[in-house]
């Protein structure tokens, strides 16, 4: 007797179980799509926008950073325990939750007056957080033999690197004729759309042995998190700021984390049995997809748009020219190359798929900084589509895969969601810190330059890290083909 549908975990069903319901995945496939759509839309559409909000709220480029800083910090932050919520309760819920809290977070942002509220409203909007990872796990549940779902899984996170540049046009599009609030109006219209789709078209989903969640642990955990990014970002602030602050929080971090942990090993229904904390397969992920989310985030989704909307130092653009040279071509490179990113890890490994994307990528915003200085249009979008093709197309594929397929079979929301958060994490510290560098390095001539290759050149260097914790994650074995 098959596990009804509320029972199935991702290593619950036949590998041909799917072959009999194609319009059923089909379904399913595009209600995840629109989930991932809204997500995506929280994180790009607003780039090329900044300009306009730091113009309307009469506010520093510091201030806006820190609101995207905030909102990838609680998305970080959600995304330590909803996925085990969704093991628990049922995944559908929790992701139709998300999603409406969402569009709650858009309409504050879209009303907001002042930093502060943006702010508030940007933090909501952060509950939304572990959407991709819920995705894949939900797929997973319905599709198990490795090539499909390594081919439906790059299709679903390819979304995650822009929505085929559609996102960044009407972000700028919006911003230059109607203000920046319509950019979160349009925001919030298509979360009500994903939250109704999730709720009416997707099967519910858990795991049968979960039944408590562990909310002192999840308590702990989210305290030293959040304390850690809190120091971080005030760190980044570098002479301007307080290091007193930084130093208490850091301790707060760690105090909480060894109580975490000491509250995992006591505990009958851990939220992450420590056992697994200590596997490469957790750790490694980890600490690649913070470095590589750091070294290139703020790289194409703050610096290269500033660049380009530059009056003086850079092309003088409208936000939404910069969109056109820009974040379109990066989106639409990234996301014809997904599916075939995941197909390709699924058939010659995720870790030699990977190791590619990230060269790949440090290359391209390599030649980034090199093109630059000629303030050439052509070459800045020739390397927005290489870094399209090498870091969305490929190493953001394959980061978001290992997250499902590396997971222990008793918890498999555990690692998907650290590593989502892992993503948010490295998002927010791309912001703080690359450009911390580009604040520090900002000569006095406004015509110069300097600032942001001093931001791209400090994210290669982080790409490089990442290229070499990549080498200690272990190999998938059972999510790669073997014909």
């Amino acid at each position: 007797m098959n596990p009804s549908p509320t029972d199935r975990t991702p290593g619950d069903r036949p590998t041909g179980a799917t072959s009999s319901r194609p319009t059923r995945v089909a379904v399913l496939v595009t209600a995840l799509l629109t989930a991932c759509v809204a997500f995506q839309l929280n994180a790009s559409m607003l780039s090329p926008a900044l300009k306009s909000i730091e113009d309307s709220l009469g506010a520093s480029s510091a201030e806006i950073g820190l609101t995207q800083t905030a909102f990838f910090t609680s998305a970080a932050l959600f995304s330590l325990f909803l996925p085990r919520l969704g093991d628990v309760i049922g995944r559908r819920k929790v992701l139709a939750g998300m999603l409406a809290l969402m569009a709650v977070g858009c309409v504050v942002a879209a009303l907001a007056q002042s930093v502060p509220m943006l702010f508030v409203g940007r933090v909501i909007q952060g509950a939304s957080g572990p959407t991709v990872p819920l995705c894949l796990i939900m797929l997973r549940v319905e599709v198990t033999e490795p090539k499909r779902y390594g081919t439906l899984l790059g299709a679903i996170t390819a979304v995650n690197g822009g929505i085929a540049g559609v996102d960044s046009l009407a972000g700028g599009f919006l911003a230059d004729n109607h203000g920046f609030q319509a950019v979160f109006w349009a925001m919030a219209v298509v979360a009500v759309i994903a939250t109704v789709l999730v709720a009416t078209l997707t099967p519910e989903s858990k795991v049968p042995a979960a039944n408590r969640m562990d909310w002192p642990g999840v308590g702990l955990l989210v305290v030293s998190v959040g304390s850690l990014l809190v120091a971080l970002n005030e760190a980044g602030k570098l002479g301007a700021a307080n290091w007193t602050l930084v130093g208490v929080l850091t301790a707060v971090a760690a105090v909480a984390f060894a109580l975490f942990w000491r509250t995992e090993d006591r505990s009958g229904h851990p939220l992450v049995a420590t056992h697994h904390l200590r596997r490469r397969a957790t750790w490694a992920t980890l600490l690649t997809t913070v470095l590589t989310m750091t070294g290139v985030f703020a790289v194409m989704n703050g610096l290269i748009p500033s660049f380009a909307q530059d009056a003086e130092a850079g092309l003088g653009m409208t936000a939404e020219q910069s969109a056109w040279w820009t974040l379109t071509p990066y989106a639409l490179a990234g996301l014809a190359m997904g599916p075939i990113a995941g197909r390709l890890a699924a058939t010659h490994g995720y870790g030699r798929v990977l190791r590619l994307g990230l060269v790949g990528a440090a290359a391209s915003v390599v030649l980034m900084i090199l093109t630059v200085p000629s303030h050439s249009r052509v070459m800045l979008l020739v390397a927005s589509l290489l870094v399209g093709i090498t870091y969305a197309g490929v190493a953001n594929i394959v980061l978001n895969g290992l997250g499902i397929v590396l997971s222990p079979d008793d918890n498999p929301g555990f690692l998907p969601g650290l590593n989502a958060g892992a993503f948010n994490l490295g998002a927010g510290l791309s912001f703080a810190l690359l450009y911390a560098v580009k604040t520090a390095t900002a000569p006095s001539d406004p015509s110069s330059a300097t600032g942001y290759t001093s931001g791209m050149i400090a994210g290669v260097a982080i790409l490089a890290a990442a290229l070499a914790t990549s080498f200690l994650i272990p190999k998938p074995v059972t999510a790669e083909a073997h014909d």
